[in-house]
């Protein structure tokens, strides 16, 4: 696989997922730092999209417009963000998160967290 960009958003397969977690084959947006790519971590930290949102989380959720590969407009679900080991992405990039969108997501995993 080439190398990893944060904010790129990748398919990833999530299952087995259990309880209330998200699952499925679904774009996850890379959220690993640099320094953390750059070292080849076997894990990597990252936000599953839906094309869903549910009211209740709307203060955490990130609106995301339709781009290149990424055909549905969608949501980062930030209460979903998690460690996933980078054997679970399917293929390049297809798509990227802007700047000012990976700033907000990780703006609202601070909220999510108490920071």
């Amino acid at each position: 696989m080439e190398s990893l960009i944060r904010g790129g958003i990748y398919l990833a397969r999530l299952d087995p997922a259990k309880g209330a977690e998200i699952g499925k084959l679904r774009p996850v947006a890379l959220l690993s730092a640099p320094e953390i790519l750059e070292i080849d971590s076997p894990l990597l930290f990252v936000c599953p999209l839906s094309s869903r949102s549910e009211p209740r989380y709307a203060s955490l959720h990130v609106a995301l417009p339709p781009r290149d590969d990424l055909k549905a407009a969608s949501f980062a679900l930030v209460e979903h963000c998690r460690a996933i080991s980078r054997t679970r992405l399917c293929g390049p990039p297809i798509a990227r998160l802007t700047e000012s969108e990976i700033e907000v997501v990780l703006h609202r995993l601070m909220r999510l967290v108490g920071l």
